[in-house]
């Protein structure tokens, strides 16, 4: 029973997330926390740190992750076939009939349409981590210089994550 319910929650996740990884956390972490209880939101939130520092997409390590955490193994195959089938699924379809609506400005005006909503989700995602990451003002303060070395001097992302953890090591 722990599988289906596995598989549909990450199906649904994968059917009603547009916009990546990023945009799936705030539907991951409902069903994963509020709706079924599989995870307190420190698991979720530690398990975010260790998908963000494997390579792939954010979303299929998530399920992945997360399926091995609530059912082994097969928890992990049944969550990551879950939350990529439809976008398989879909991109067939689109791939179908393309040539037909690829000029179509009602095509145009539903993706102008779901790009807010991507950025309101992606931002609903980063609020849930940023309230329990910033444990005290240390982790708050590691936070900031990082976001600004990230954002405005461009250091590459590994290098802020093992930044991170060094510091980390020695504060905490």
């Amino acid at each position: 029973m722990t599988l289906l319910k596995l598989f549909l929650s990450f199906l649904k996740i994968g059917a009603f997330s547009f916009g990546g990884g990023y945009a799936m956390l705030p539907l991951i972490e409902k069903e994963t926390i509020e709706i079924h209880g599989w995870l307190t939101t420190k698991e979720f939130i530690d398990i975010l740190a260790v998908v963000e520092m494997t390579p792939g997409p954010i979303a299929i390590n998530s399920a992945t992750f997360l399926g091995y955490k609530v059912a082994g193994v097969w928890g992990s195959v049944v969550a990551t076939i879950g939350v990529v089938l439809p976008s398989i699924v879909i991109i067939l379809i689109i791939a179908h009939f393309l040539s037909k609506f690829k000029d179509s400005p009602y095509v145009d005006w539903a993706f102008r349409g779901i790009r807010p909503v991507v950025l309101g989700l992606i931002v609903s995602a980063s609020i849930t981590v940023a309230r329990n990451a910033f444990i005290d003002v240390k982790s708050a303060i590691i936070a900031v210089v990082l976001f600004y070395f990230l954002a405005f001097k461009k250091l590459h992302p590994i290098l802020a994550i093992v930044i991170a953890g060094v510091i980390g090591a020695f504060v905490f």
